[in-house]
């Protein structure tokens, strides 16, 4: 799978959850569901993926981000 130019999200089936932490740390993908289809996702979860499976990340606080825009206000207040 880390051999593909994609890399969106990866499906685990396993009793073991020490073979779900490696599966996890050896995937090269953006999320690793267990036990569960690999398209699961909840609205404010991250949900996205590497390589060339697209830009960025979709969920609340993702969103939030992108329509958001940062400004700085520094103030000596011993002038």
């Amino acid at each position: 799978m880390n051999d593909s130019r994609y890399g969106l999200q990866a499906g685990v089936f396993t009793k073991d959850i020490k073979k779900a932490f490696k599966a996890y740390a050896a995937l090269d993908v953006g999320g690793v569901v267990v036990n569960d289809y690999p398209s699961f996702r909840v609205e404010n979860m991250p949900y996205g993926g590497v390589k060339d499976s697209g830009v960025g990340k979709e969920g609340v606080r993702y969103a939030i981000e992108e329509m958001t825009e940062l400004k700085l206000m520094v103030v000596n207040l011993n002038y």
